[in-house]
């Protein structure tokens, strides 16, 4: 039984924050954010735009252009970012009422930048369970440009975060491309690395933690987790790609389409070199900067929509999310 993708769309909000901006935000070189961060600029959510709200957008765009009824959906799945328009709250429900899916079940996945590659799995592991399931649409979005202290040095590689969201409309009915197997890699040592601080059980929320800064993305041990992950980052990578091709019947020779979530520009080209993935070959979202889980599948949306895929063509999905897990899907394209 073969799950396909019935259509992708992406949304990215108005408003574009230029690498001269964040230069100026963080007093950081403008040519340091361009060519080391990678960044020309990054989009930012309006105040009153929250992630439910761009992934009901989203959502509406790819039911839309798949000329797919919202009363036809089986389930709605939020795999976006961690921090949502309230703490404690689950964003799905709302996304499915906004939709009018309302014969919908609404799921939701907590996997932060490895999200689109996880999404995918379980979407499809979900449909190969339950025969009876015949679409499922699954939504993601970022707004985590809000959690930014750009005073922060310790937190300065995410400075490129930006704002956007991205949804993928998952059928048994044929589309333009088909699921195939996916591999995933966690190492729990980098778990305490990176987070917001307050807010949770450990350090609750107070007027002392909002003061001090408590409620915006921190890094504990920036020389540590740079260390670490230089030693780990690309031999993972490496793996689940690897992994991921061979358990559907590919090999690395046999990419098309690299669709990965955005990073430095030099880790960028070191992960392509190491693939043997030529740089056309995988665009770099300097235009966007990283969106947790967003990435992977707006990169492929780009994609399908410049017409860089023919029937045949492998796209393989590849992120990494902190917590630490790597996680690659591969797609083949059909139509």
């Amino acid at each position: 039984m073969t799950i396909s993708i019935a259509g992708t769309a992406s949304y990215l909000p108005e408003r574009w924050m230029t690498a001269a901006e964040i230069a100026a935000a963080s007093a950081i070189p403008e040519e340091v954010i361009t060519e080391r961060f990678g960044l020309r600029g990054k989009h930012i959510a309006a105040p009153d735009e929250h992630v439910s709200d761009m992934s009901a957008t989203v959502g509406a765009r790819v039911l839309e252009e798949t000329g797919t009824d919202p009363a036809d959906v089986d389930a709605v799945v939020y795999f976006g970012s961690t921090w949502k328009d309230h703490p404690v709250w689950h964003a799905a429900p709302r996304i499915a009422q906004l939709l009018g899916t309302n014969r919908a079940f609404a799921l939701e996945l907590d996997y932060v930048s490895c999200g689109t590659p996880v999404a995918l799995r379980v979407c499809r592991a979900l449909m190969l369970a339950e025969p009876r399931l015949t679409k499922v649409l699954a939504v993601a979005a970022s707004r985590e440009s809000s959690l930014l202290d750009y005073a922060n040095k310790r937190s300065r590689f995410a400075f490129g975060f930006g704002d956007g969201a991205a949804a993928v409309l998952l059928t048994r009915e044929g589309g333009v491309a088909d699921i195939l197997e996916t591999e995933m890699i966690t190492d729990g040592s980098f778990a305490d690395q990176v987070r917001v601080p307050a807010g949770g059980s450990a350090e609750p929320t107070g007027h002392a933690t909002i003061r001090a800064g408590r409620h915006m993305l921190d890094v504990a041990d920036p020389s540590a987790m740079k260390e670490g992950l230089d030693k780990v980052s690309l031999p993972n990578f490496l793996q689940v790609a690897e992994g991921a091709l061979k358990r559907s019947g590919y090999a690395l020779h046999d990419i098309a389409q690299l669709c990965v979530l955005h990073m430095k520009r030099s880790m960028h080209e070191g992960l392509l070199s190491v693939l043997g993935v030529p740089l056309d070959h995988a665009p770099y979202l300097d235009d966007t900067g990283h969106m947790s889980g967003v990435d992977s599948l707006l990169s492929l949306d780009r994609a399908s929509r410049a017409g860089r895929l023919k029937p045949g063509d492998i796209a393989l999905l590849l992120a990494a999310g902190t917590g630490y897990t790597w996680a690659a899907t591969t797609v083949r394209w059909t139509g």
